[in-house]
This record gives structure tokens, sequence and C-alpha cells, in this order.
């Protein structure tokens, strides 16, 4: 079953209902979100944007505070340009109905936070739950939108390329040509080839490949793995940031305490009460998340203890509950008051920094293929991300790329969509046994935890590698074997993701950003200054889960 669309949208987090907005002016829009459209890790994000909107503040403060995170792999040209774009896209938020927190001391301005790495108040908020504030406003304007049509419960399974159906010759610079994508749909378990024009991958990061994160159950890699099957760049895959600050308490599924509460003024403590961020940054409890997360780690590990605490008891009662709503009231649900006692936390996996390689546009390395948001490498991270340019980034890369879209639109509106292959599932039989899901993913998850996690050695990376390929092997057997389920699909991304993270690792024999090697614990700017790309063609995987079934 064949479905035709101009914009195919894979994802529904903020980057992917900006573009789709805009580029509904252009063509029909179909979203694609595999669970609930508000699944998104958007919709956890509880910080803010960070975008330059004071007087006190400048471009060229947020630039350097930007390219000082990302540990010397930030493209300059992509910074500059993200951020001077960035006080645009947030006033069109505002005009879209997002209500960042106003300022109740000055009439008419926004109330700026402060967090990790900043040299400046630049961060809009709506308190702690900034994230859910946007995603609920852009979700609400596509609803309305007689031109978007959003599909939930539907999984990518993967892109449609034209050197793979048969369709055509394709344009340089392009290796290859995108078509749309496989769709499954999870209500009864029928595949659609969705043809597009345009496809864009907004699905996220792949933080649900550790044990531990802060990531939503949807974040398994799909958009990352689907482009490196399909022929696509990726890049700086080793560097995965973990939040430092991630409720600890047997309870809590994985519940993130904002970059923010260290902005005003928490410490982060010992069991006895010690501070210890001033041994390992001379920016205390203000360093970078890769700083932090690695100091709680060499605490933790020197102690013998399971957690540090966060403490911000000392500011005025009243004030915390202001400030933090959601998060005072998810820990006074576990018995934890953080008006009068530290809050236990640990590091947890959070964001990728790496993903499918873009330029300045969005654009992929394959024809109308387009990656945004966590998904995408577009130069702006480096080596480590800097508190809240992310949902920056989405904005900003998303407004890029419908620029992009616009300008090729009359050329792409009379391309019309060829004939592809029906989705095939040859003698693909049932699974009836779910334990060759759940078996393996727990492994995968586990193995990442233990092997590759803050702190990272060769011989625990080659240890990892040997003990995944078994594992990546039955995968793909699975996958020959049984009709597709949601379950499936997303193993068959999460352990691929698995692999390039540790190949990625393997790769770069130095320490840098968030890529910390105990065999090389220092930068190595002759050799590392420079991006870890893998391909198809130039990367002999050991997993074999690259075709198609």
């Amino acid at each position: 079953m064949s479905k035709n669309t101009d914009f195919l949208v894979i994802g529904s987090g903020i980057s992917g209902l900006s573009f789709a907005l805009k580029a509904s002016q252009l063509g029909r829009v179909t979203i694609v979100t595999k669970k609930a459209k508000v699944d998104t890790a958007t919709n956890l994000a509880q910080g803010g944007i960070a975008a330059v909107l004071s007087e006190e503040d400048s471009f060229e403060l947020h630039i350097k505070d930007t390219l000082r995170s990302g540990a010397g792999l930030c493209k300059e040209d992509i910074v500059r340009m993200v951020v001077e774009n960035g006080p645009a896209r947030i006033h069109e938020l505002l005009e879209t109905g997002v209500q960042f927190k106003m300022d109740e001391r000055n009439s008419g301005t926004l109330d700026l936070g402060k967090e990790g790495g900043h040299s400046a108040r630049r961060i809009a908020h709506a308190l702690d739950l900034t994230g859910s504030e946007i995603e609920n406003v852009l979700l609400e304007a596509a609803s309305n939108n007689p031109a978007i049509t959003l599909l939930e419960n539907h999984l990518a399974i993967d892109l449609l390329i034209s050197s793979r159906v048969g369709v055509g010759n394709v344009n340089k610079p392009f290796a290859d040509r995108c078509l749309g994508a496989y769709v499954l749909d999870r209500e009864d378990g029928s595949v659609a080839a969705w043809r597009s024009k345009v496809t864009v991958l907004c699905s996220g990061g792949a933080g649900k490949v550790y044990l531990y994160t802060t990531n939503p159950d949807i974040a398994t890699g799909d958009g990352i793995s689907m482009a490196f099957r399909a022929g696509a760049k990726v890049a700086n895959l080793e560097f995965v940031q973990f939040h430092p600050t991630c409720l600890y308490h047997p309870k809590a599924k994985n519940f993130l305490i904002s970059e923010a509460v260290r902005g005003e003024g928490a410490r982060l403590i010992d069991e006895h009460g010690k501070p210890f961020m001033e041994k390992y940054d001379s920016r205390g409890d203000l360093a970078t998340r890769d700083m932090v997360a690695r100091a709680i780690d060499s605490e933790m590990k020197a102690s013998g203890d399971d957690c540090v605490y966060l403490d911000i008891s000392h500011k005025e009662p009243e004030f915390i509950k202001k400030r933090f709503p959601n998060i005072y009231r998810t820990c006074f649900s576990y018995g934890i008051d953080m008006t009068k006692e530290p809050i236990p936390v640990v590091p947890a996996a959070h964001y990728m920094c790496g993903g499918v390689v873009t330029d300045r546009m969005g654009r992929t390395s394959l024809e109308n293929l387009y990656a945004l948001g966590e998904t995408a490498n577009t130069g702006l991270h480096g080596g480590n991300r800097l508190a809240s340019n992310s949902l920056l980034e989405a904005v900003v890369f998303a407004h890029q790329a419908f620029l992009q879209c616009q300008s090729d639109w009359d050329k792409l509106k009379l391309e019309k969509n060829p004939s592809v292959p029906e989705w095939q599932p040859g003698a693909a039989r049932k699974m009836t046994e779910c334990v060759l899901i759940s078996h393996n993913w727990d492994q995968i998850r586990r193995l990442m935890w233990n092997y590759v996690g803050i702190v990272r050695s060769e011989k625990r990376l080659q240890l990892v590698q040997k003990r995944l390929a078994p594992i990546l092997k039955e995968v793909t057997q699975h996958y020959r074997d049984y009709l597709l389920t949601p379950d499936l699909v997303e193993l068959r991304n999460l352990a691929l993701v698995a692999d390039l993270i540790v190949q990625s690792a393997l790769l770069r024999k130095e320490s840098r950003g968030l890529h910390y090697m105990i065999d090389y614990p220092e930068k190595d700017d002759t050799n590392w200054l420079k991006d870890t790309i893998l391909t198809r063609e130039t990367l002999k995987v050991k997993s074999q889960l690259l075709g198609s079934k």
C-alpha cells in the first residue's frame, strides 16, 4: 500500500512541529510519530531555550560560551548562525502562543534564567515546564492546520532510497536520493510505503541505549539508524551527554532535576554535606555538564556511595516552589522536601551530541533527506552541548530547512512521486515469545551503561564490542524471521546505534568533551581536532543490521 505526501516528517517534537507548520505553506505535510504525539524529549525539557534577549548579553558572549563547551569541535560559522538567529525564533514562538515567564520587576521583558556554562542570563523558560509549554502550543497549532496530518502510533522502519528501488539516476553532489519511508501502523501491523518529495528525520536521540536515562521511551536512535542504513553520513556518536543530576529514587523513572536549579544557587554535596565541585573546575557548580557528570562519577567511585546530593534548601521556600513547581511537586511526591533537604541525584544518559551529518540548511548527504533536532549533527554542539542550546538548534534549523525547501519548491512540486515496491514480509512468521526482544534489549542497555559510560577505557570498549556481536547477529536473524512489531523495529535500531557508539568511541584515541578515555586522558589537537564520521561505505561495521527486508 503506497501513500503520498509532499513532506514526510518523522517525529513530533519541537523541530518536527516547527518545520511542519512552516512547510504547510508549501504543500501537504504528514507527521509520523510512533506513540502519542506528546511522547517527545521536547515535552520533558525543563530548563528552557537559550538566546540573547537582554542588553546585558551579546551574541559574542553566547558564541564564546558555546565554543568553549564544545571542546574545539563546534563549527564556528554554524554557532554564529544559530546564535544570531535565536532572538527571531524566540519571538516566533511567542507569536505562536508560547507563554514564556515574564519578568515581574520589568514589564514587557522575559524572565531569563542562567545555567551551567553560560556567562549571562539568557534562558527563556516557562518555569520548569518549558518543553511541555512549547510542545502543547505547537501541537495545537499543527492540529488546527488543515494542511497537516498527524499520524500517532506510526513507526518508520526504513527510508526509501532511489538506488535500492530502481528509480532513476541520482543527482550529484548527493550520494543518493530519499523518496520517503516504509511506515508501520502499530494498531493493525500493516506497513505502508509513504512517498514524499521531502523527508525530515527528527525522531530524537538514543538515550534508551543506556540503562539509566532522562529520555522518553521513544529515544531508541531510530533516525540515526535509518539514515545510516540508507547510506547517509553520521558523526560524533561517541559524544553522549550524561545529565549530571537525575533524581535517585527507587520509584522514580529517571526524573530530571534541571540544570537551572544549580543556576539558581544549588550546590552539589557529598553525603557529609561537603561541597566538592571546586576540586574539579574553577566554575564550581556552574561548570559544564561533562565536568559536573565526571566529577559526580569520580566522587561516587571514590566513596562507594550510590548518589550525591543537590542542595538548594538555603533559598527561600517560596522562591523554590515558585521557580521549580514541577520539580518541587515531584520530589515531594517521593518524600523529598527540597526546601528543607538536599535531593539525591546521579548522572544519567541525556543527550546525543552526534547524529546524522547536515549542512547549515539541515540537508543530509542524501538528496531530499533532512535531519533536525537531536537526530542531527549540525556542528553546533561539538564535543559537548551547552545547556539549553538544543531547543534553540531545533527551531533555528527547522527554519533553515524550510527556507531551503521554499527555495527548491518550484522544482520539487513538479516532480512526481515515483512508484516504489510495496513492503514484502516474505515468509516471516508471528513472534510468540516476547522474551526474545526484552532479553536482548536489557543486555544491550546494561552493557552500554557498564562499559561505555561517562569514563571509558579501550579494554572495556573492546570487551563490549565482543559481547555485542552475538546479540547483533541474533537481532538480525529475528528481523528476517519474524513479522515486524514496534519492539522489534526499536531493538534493531537500538542495537545498531549501540554498535556505532562503540565504534566511534574506539576510533577517537583522546579525551575531549563528553568522551573521556583513561588510556588517552589528554586532548590531541594534532590528530583529533576533527569529527568522527561513519558511513556504510567507509566503515566495516561488525553488525549486519544494514539491509532492508
